[in-house]
């Protein structure tokens, strides 16, 4: 089954890698910003959101040098990057507002707060993190998100298909598992966390001194 230039294996594997280094983003912001590293509330180092939701503006927008957007189908390639940016900021805002709010409804607790951040729009996003995002998103699906998709095109069908159905039962199994158990708890599931005390004194001096 096709859906855009790609099957739905190579999209299912694509969204795998994309998983992981939505798990090694959010660790990396985690140790700059509160100096600690943690399981992100999952038993596997896969987010799962962050592959849908790649994989999902792919098939809403496409990336920035084939843009589904038809609005401006002369337009130069500086002008679909922005075009680009400023669709994927608006996606991410809205996105991380519904699954805030769904999770706060639905399981009766944070799943996050920006609160403490300039100019957020609600406690589930901001201005800064919007385009931080946005500008991540856009530049790996201008950069990255081809040159993956190649990659993954060479593998042998077989091993495309079983790889991607292995990877994605254990993702999609991780998910449903985790998030029950803070349906249960009412609570986030921190199975480790892991201080790095360099980064946090860093932080701690930071937050001194914007204090006065």
């Amino acid at each position: 089954m096709m859906i855009g230039r790609y099957d739905i294996y190579s999209l299912a594997l694509a969204a795998g890698v994309i998983s992981f280094l939505g798990f090694v983003l959010e660790n990396i912001w985690l140790a700059c910003r509160k100096g600690y590293m943690d399981n992100r509330n999952m038993t596997l180092p896969f987010l799962l959101g962050y592959g849908m939701l790649v994989d999902g503006i792919y098939l809403l927008i496409g990336t920035p040098e084939e843009l589904h957007i038809n609005a401006a189908p002369n337009a130069s390639l500086t002008t679909r990057y922005i075009v680009y940016f400023l669709s994927a900021a608006v996606i991410v805002s809205v996105g991380e507002i519904a699954l805030g709010t769904a999770v706060e409804k639905i399981f009766g607790f944070e799943y996050w707060n920006y609160e403490s951040l300039p100019m957020h729009i609600t406690k589930y996003t901001s201005i800064p993190t919007s385009l931080g995002f946005a500008f991540i998103i856009t530049f790996f699906m201008g950069k990255c998100f081809t040159p993956i998709m190649s990659l993954v095109g060479t593998l042998e069908q077989h091993d495309l298909r079983t790889t991607a159905v292995v990877l994605t039962a254990a993702m999609v199994s991780d998910f449903v598992i985790s998030f029950a158990k803070m349906y249960k708890t009412r609570s986030l599931n921190i199975r480790w966390t892991v201080h790095i005390p360099v980064i946090k004194d860093s932080v701690d001096k930071v937050k001194a001194a914007l204090k006065g």
